[in-house]
């Protein structure tokens, strides 16, 4: 017997999902703005490419993504695969990862910015999909395959847009306001790819939660999911400050010499 599963959204986990697609794409612009093509300081640089990558992909889309996910409320058992779970988030980091530092070896290049845009759009693109491709119920989708269509279009043109402000963005404020802007795109991507699919259910027991070695279950996810996301976040903020108070003791120390240099 097939019946469409019934579904809402808590506020409460929705605006959570938004709040932490604010960090991680506030965290990736401040640090994607470090970025030079010509940095002596490969290790800095490196760091700062994966700082971006992480915050972007990791925190901004996929822990964004999951938090989504957990608001949905549905009368059906519901569990995760384990391993498309995790396999999204390093695809997610990775891609994002590559696609700044195309971007960071020509800034002012507008093919660079548009090839390298498509790198996290898609990447966003495969979070959501594979992420829905790893949910375990009893029953299938019904895809809307233009709300599909404009799900993809939505997350690379906003892919594109992170890119460019991510090294046209200077001042504290412009930036927080950029991931703001980035935020509502992210969240906007997620949510139209949400609406595009219907969820059909084929068992009688609706409520069973599928078992396995390698799947979370629904109740158990809420738990790993924000655990990792504050734990990116915590992370990434602390090396961030440690940087920054570096680099503050550097110039200091410069013009420290520069002044002793002119006395003498």
């Amino acid at each position: 017997m097939e019946a469409l599963v019934k579904t809402s959204y808590s506020t409460e986990l929705v605006v959570l999902s938004y709040a932490i697609s604010v960090i991680g794409a506030f965290i990736a612009l401040y640090s994607a703005g470090r970025l030079r093509p010509n940095m002596k300081n490969k290790r800095a640089y490196f760091f700062n490419v994966t700082s971006a990558g992480v915050a972007l992909g990791g925190i901004g889309v996929w822990s964004m993504h999951f938090i989504a996910m957990l608001a949905m409320r549905m009368d059906v058992g519901l569990g995760y695969s384990m391993w498309e779970t995790l396999i999204s988030l390093v695809a997610a980091i990775a891609i994002s990862a590559f696609a700044f530092h195309i971007v960071a070896l020509n800034p002012r290049s507008v093919t660079r910015l548009f090839s390298a845009g498509a790198m996290p759009g898609w990447g966003a693109v495969l979070v959501h999909y594979r992420g829905m491709y790893g949910m375990r119920f009893g029953g299938y989708f019904q895809w809307d395959f233009l709300r599909v269509g404009i799900s993809v279009v939505i997350a690379l043109a906003a892919a594109t847009v992170a890119l460019w402000l991510a090294f046209n963005t200077k001042s504290l404020g412009s930036r927080l306001s950029a991931a703001f802007v980035m935020a509502i795109a992210v969240c906007a991507m997620h949510y139209t790819g949400m609406s595009a699919a219907e969820f059909v259910c084929t068992t009688e027991n609706r409520l069973a939660i599928p078992a396995g070695s390698d799947i979370v279950s629904v109740l158990d996810l809420p738990m790993m999911v924000i655990t990792l996301a504050l734990g990116m976040s915590i992370a990434l903020l602390l090396d961030l400050a440690f940087v920054s108070m570096q680099d503050s003791a550097e110039e200091r120390l410069r013009q420290k010499d520069f002044v002793t240099s002119r006395m003498h």
